[in-house]
């Protein structure tokens, strides 16, 4: 996969809009569950892109690098062969001072070299950074998003729990309501309350079984008083 091609596909989903997408699907979890699955799959194949690239800017970099340590030298070593004839020259060596003469041009021209050499691999190394930029900060959007992505599909899984809880306690409720006279606690009342005035009753008859006989008490008391002043009489 070219690099242009995964660059505009991490630009197109880092861009994606859940909310959107979420809108039009019949089932936002299922869809959601699919988005991540291909986000990851996606990640996944571009962090292997970039970091090949990476690998090859790195080398392109070291390239350059020796190129501009190589030119560094080899001015170095010009010089050194430059002040070798001079001196030679002005000792009357003449014949050894051109053959030192002659190290120096060779010296200068290998630093010619190098330094084409590193200034031929700068424009790509940039062109080669600014790509890398590019794909790390599109690998960034999309791990944001499949972070994001996560997080909806972990919300609305907790909503989607909330809602059944919310019903299966609702059925439940109206499965007993307390003011239904059909109703099993209904009629448990209506059994208590008969066996409370079963009981009321027993303590009425009791009552004026009670009254009665203390009724009958008083008037054999009468009685009695009545025979007695009776027989104080006939004495």
């Amino acid at each position: 996969m070219s690099k242009q091609t995964i660059l505009g596909r991490v630009t197109q989903l880092a861009k994606a809009n859940i909310n959107a997408l979420l809108d039009q699907a019949e089932d936002p979890q299922k869809m959601l569950d699919q988005l991540i699955r291909d986000y990851s799959s996606n990640i996944s194949e571009a962090e292997e892109a970039v970091a090949a690239t990476i690998g090859n800017l790195r080398l392109m970099e070291q390239d350059h690098q020796e190129d501009v340590e190589a030119a560094k030298e080899w001015g170095g070593k010009a010089l050194a062969a430059s002040r070798k004839a001079d001196e030679l020259r002005a000792g009357g060596q003449a014949a050894e001072a051109d053959r030192f003469d002659n190290l120096a041009k060779v010296a200068l021209g290998r630093q010619l070299q190098s330094e084409k050499e590193a200034r031929t691999a700068e424009p790509t190394i940039a062109a080669q950074t600014e790509v890398v930029d590019k794909l790390r900060a599109g690998l960034d959007q999309m791990k944001a998003k499949l972070g994001e992505l996560r997080a909806k599909r972990d919300e609305l899984v907790a909503r989607d729990k909330s809602a059944q809880a919310q019903n299966r306690m609702m059925d439940a409720v109206k499965s007993i309501d307390v003011l239904d006279p059909t109703s099993e606690l209904s009629r448990f009342e209506d059994k208590v309350r008969r066996e409370e005035a079963k009981a009321m009753g027993k303590q009425e008859l009791a009552a004026s079984s009670l009254d009665a006989q203390f009724e009958q008490l008083d008037a054999l008391g009468d009685t009695a008083e009545i025979e007695a002043r009776l027989a104080a009489l006939k004495t």
